[in-house]
């Protein structure tokens, strides 16, 4: 991570073990790519230890060029049809009980490459209808139908970031639209009410306290049940730099915030990310 000098509390010691050796052979093996090494995840050695993995399908290249993203963009390539049964394969090797599906955007594809998902959830749920599936969409272009495809699938958890304040939009992710990503949470809980929804936020981008907590606020008036917020941390020159490091009494502001709100479950802290600790939800709820 480049940038400011990181403070104590964002220090973090490197992790290297046989089962973070075993999680890199399977997903190597059965050629997967994971958001844990595409987006350059601070926590992938914890992860990998505990043998569990993001997995992102339809490649490693993405339509879009968000500032804040290590992932590669570029022209993606065809739609791999052996990806699902690899990737649940992947599942049944790593004993998983919770998984975590997200993807590149492929605005390239008519349907933002949502029967890929579709596919991915029908090939991990055929190993046992017990395993929770949690996918992290991207926002098919605010697409009703596109993303009530992915709603007649059954996810046990739809997630869709959104990532920054509005205000910052425009500079975070000058692709994307604020209401529109708000409308896909929103699409997916009036079409069907048993899906747990789920949004994430970066902060140290230069948002207030105050559009931070608004943003909590517009995200329980859709009813998400899910939130998690984390630092933002610089993965390369070409991206945006860290304009503060929170410190973690603000995080704590943040879930004591996201408590009163209602959220179902909300984690804030310097590593909270999206899919960090993602089973901690359906452990305690599920």
């Amino acid at each position: 991570m480049r940038g400011k000098r990181l403070p104590e509390w964002l220090r973090k010691k490197g992790i290297s073990n046989r089962q973070m050796a075993e999680t890199k052979r399977i997903l190597n093996k059965l050629q997967l790519k994971t958001v844990c090494r595409s987006a350059k995840c601070p926590n992938i050695g914890e992860c990998f230890a505990a043998r569990t993995a993001t997995f992102m399908i339809m490649g490693e290249i993405c339509t879009r060029d968000c500032r804040f993203c290590a992932v590669k963009k570029g022209q993606p390539l065809p739609l791999d049809q052996s990806e699902p049964s690899r990737l649940a394969q992947a599942v049944k090797e790593m004993g998983l009980k919770h998984v975590v599906i997200t993807s590149v955007t492929r605005d390239d594809l008519r349907d933002g490459g949502a029967i890929q998902f579709v596919r991915v959830i029908e090939e991990v749920r055929a190993l046992s209808r017990s395993i929770i599936i949690e996918i992290l969409t991207p926002d098919f272009k605010g697409d009703i139908t596109t993303i009530n495809q992915l709603v007649q699938a059954r996810p046990t958890i739809f997630n869709h970031n959104i990532e920054t304040v509005p205000r910052l939009y425009a500079t975070v992710r000058p692709q994307a639209d604020y209401q529109r990503s708000l409308q896909v949470l929103a699409t997916v809980k009036k079409s069907n009410s048993e899906i747990y929804t789920k949004s994430g936020l970066m902060v140290g981008l230069g948002e207030r306290e105050t559009e931070v907590i608004e943003v909590m606020r517009e995200l329980r008036v859709i009813n998400c049940d899910i939130l998690t917020i984390g630092q933002y941390l610089q993965p390369g020159r070409e991206h945006l730099p860290v304009v503060k490091y929170i410190e973690p009494e603000q995080f704590e502001r943040y879930q004591e915030v996201g408590r009163e709100l209602g959220f179902k479950y909300i984690s804030a802290g310097p590593y909270v990310r999206s899919s960090f600790h993602a089973a901690d939800f359906s452990e305690q709820y599920l």
